[in-house]
């Protein structure tokens, strides 16, 4: 066995090795950019393609020989490729706001943390945004593993020239937050946004019956009140604790230990197909018997797995819906092809939201 003293002089070893690979890699990038300058001088340059970060994240997973979990090393290369990218193109993200929310945590963990963050206070104003030009791409909640879909997310897309360009699926874990110096005892208020209150109905009831619960817009509104009050408490995540310096007082409160989020990044780019990809649509059918057999009949005969259906009322025709499909497969695959060119037959409207790489991390 090595001396203590061996082993830190071969930690300083390897850590200069990295080092200098780091700065390999973030010169390599440079060069990228200048590759993409002057290869396409008169146009924008896309230096954000999330179709290579995805085939390089599962790469570096799949090669990870331990003992650091593959998730792990796919979120250090995360923000080895994010701090790479900066250098190209620093991008702004937007998301719907405030800081501190689910929704931040979920740009930070598809962006890394070397981006600007821009918080908005409603999903249509992330599109906004986007459509603009003021933000690079946005991120936006779509559904809850115990909530359901977001149909205002859904909505936005009706009108909107922006495409999906990849997911996020994040585990929620809400924690009890309190002040510095709150003592438990005098906890007689929890502020919580309402669907964190509702999710964590079963420890509240066993551990603060008491409290009064006071649904405000946030978790991160709720961390931001506890902050400046010793009576209260705050139900919210990690990122929220940290941007306004709370204590964790419980962690993991949550009912159920498998509620998940899964967050959308929205912009105006069309990602190319990996091989492990998902695909959204939107299809308008006419009000007749049998209208969504027709929609759905062409992807079983193709044997293309259906991953979510959603009905949403039209905007034009009284009594008529929109579906919001979701399937495994990008919309340049040969039998994901025949598909679409087949509903398109006899949809009134059919409008590719966006092929992307499945979540990752």
């Amino acid at each position: 066995m090595r001396s203590l003293d061996e082993i830190r002089a071969s930690i300083d070893a390897l850590d200069e090795q990295i080092l200098q690979l780091l700065s390999a890699r973030a010169r390599c990038a440079q060069e990228v950019a200048e590759v993409k300058g002057k290869d396409s001088p008169d146009k924008l340059v896309q230096f954000y393609r999330p179709e290579r970060e995805a085939q390089v994240l599962r790469r570096v997973m799949a090669l990870n020989p331990g003992p650091l979990p593959a998730e792990q090393v796919g979120r250090l290369f995360r923000e080895i490729m994010s701090t790479c990218l900066a250098l190209e193109q620093p991008m702004r993200i937007a998301f719907l706001g405030p800081e501190g929310t689910y929704t931040h945590a979920a740009a930070f963990k598809h962006f890394g943390g070397a981006v600007t963050t821009v918080p908005l206070s409603s999903i249509d104003e992330v599109f906004r945004e986007v459509e603009a030009g003021a933000a690079h791409y946005g991120v936006v909640p779509v559904e809850n593993s115990t909530e359901g879909m977001v149909n205002h997310t859904l909505d936005s897309f009706m009108n909107s020239s922006l495409c999906m360009m990849g997911e996020v699926e994040l585990r929620i874990h809400h924690h009890l937050l309190i002040a510095e110096g709150t003592q438990v005892g005098s906890i007689s208020r929890i502020y919580s946004h309402q669907q964190s209150l509702a999710q964590c109905r079963k420890w509240l009831d066993a551990h603060f019956p008491k409290a009064e619960r006071v649904a405000v817009s946030s978790n991160a509104e709720a961390a931001r009140r506890v902050r400046g009050e010793w009576h209260s408490a705050a139900i919210a995540g990690e990122t929220a604790g940290r941007l306004y310096d709370l204590v964790s007082l419980h962690a993991n409160i949550e009912d159920d230990p498998n509620n998940t989020t899964r967050f959308l990044v929205i912009g105006a780019d069309r990602p190319l197909s990996t091989g492990q990809d998902k695909t959204s649509i939107l299809v308008s059918v006419h009000n007749q018997s049998g209208a969504l057999y027709k929609v759905l009949e062409p992807f079983n005969r193709a044997g293309i797995s259906l991953t979510r259906i959603e009905t949403r009322p039209s905007r034009t025709d009284l009594w008529s819906y929109v579906f919001f499909i979701d399937f495994e497969g990008h919309q340049e695959d040969a039998p994901v092809v025949a598909v679409l060119d087949e509903l398109r037959s006899h949809a009134a409207e059919l409008k590719i939201l966006g092929s992307y790489p499945k979540a990752i991390l």
